[in-house]
């Protein structure tokens, strides 16, 4: 027996969470002289108060899961006599890979006869959360934990990321794009088009005048490397009418039947801010 293991970042609804076995821990973030665990199912904060909070004009900060964390969640998980495959947040966005390293080479001393296998996704929100998904269907077909480790290594690098902002702000203070962009991009109702790369990390790609051109982008990108236009999935700073509109137009130009839908968490809304709209789906390359 094993556990798939993953962190907040896969922003995956907390019913799918439970209806796939996973155990998942929470990132944070200090907001307003507050502190709060970034839960699926936003118990400590929850995804409208948090975007209200940053429309307002509060500016978290956030923080990654440490080891000690890793070790609580891990240790029982082993002792108990199971295996631990843990799927993490993309290493080139934060440090919470480099703690499930640590954590699981000092527990592997502990629990010698025990198999924990950390996987660096390249991956964030729900590009993570479909990954994640992914695994976890690999697990129910009775895939041992090595194949399943071997599967996300070989597939990571086929999830494809793409996305756009409604406000440039956001991504000026984390270092993703220059005062003076920010600036005339927001007086210009520029939006831009970002992507993850294989590196899992935030490549601005291009830059649509208007929202609704920004939106169409991300499908554009997709008709060029979809292998897999069955799984989609889509999420969004609290702007759930784009979403919606996002994915009816899927639904539409690529017959995809569903479309699976949600917020992106406080952690990764800190950098995005409100109004992102993230594209995910498989591809050949991302």
């Amino acid at each position: 027996m094993y556990v798939i293991m993953t962190d907040s970042c896969c922003d995956l609804k907390a019913e799918t969470a439970a209806e796939l076995g996973l155990t998942v821990l929470p990132l944070r973030l200090e907001l307003d002289g507050e502190s709060f665990r970034n839960q699926l199912d936003g118990r400590e904060i929850s995804f409208p108060d948090f975007y209200a909070r940053v429309r307002a004009g509060s500016c978290p900060v956030t923080s990654a899961v440490n080891v000690g964390e890793f070790e609580e969640a891990m240790e029982p998980v082993l002792a108990a006599g199971n295996d631990v495959l843990c799927l993490c947040f993309s290493s080139a966005l934060s440090t919470t890979y480099q703690s499930a390293v640590i954590a699981a080479g000092e527990l592997s001393e502990k629990f010698p006869e025990r198999k924990i296998f950390v996987v660096d996704t390249l991956c964030a929100s729900l590009g993570q959360g479909l990954l994640v998904w992914l695994c976890a269907q690999e697990q129910k077909k009775g895939r041992s934990i090595e194949e399943v480790r071997d599967f996300a290594e070989e597939t990571k690098g086929n999830i494809c990321h793409w996305f756009t902002v409604d406000d440039l702000n956001h991504l000026k203070r984390g270092g993703r794009v220059s005062a003076a962009a920010a600036f005339f991009g927001t007086m210009l109702a520029v939006k831009p088009v970002l992507r993850v790369d294989g590196q899992g990390r935030l490549i601005p790609t291009e830059k649509r005048r208007g929202r609704r051109a920004s939106l169409t982008a991300l499908m554009d990108h997709m008709a060029e490397t979809v292998t897999d236009p069955g799984t989609v999935f889509i999420s969004h700073g609290d702007c759930l009418a784009d979403a919606e509109l996002v994915a009816g137009e899927i639904r539409r130009r690529f017959q995809t039947p569903e479309v699976y839908i949600n917020y992106i968490g406080p952690v990764i809304g800190s950098h995005a801010g409100p109004g992102t709209v993230a594209l995910f789906f498989i591809g050949k390359q991302r």
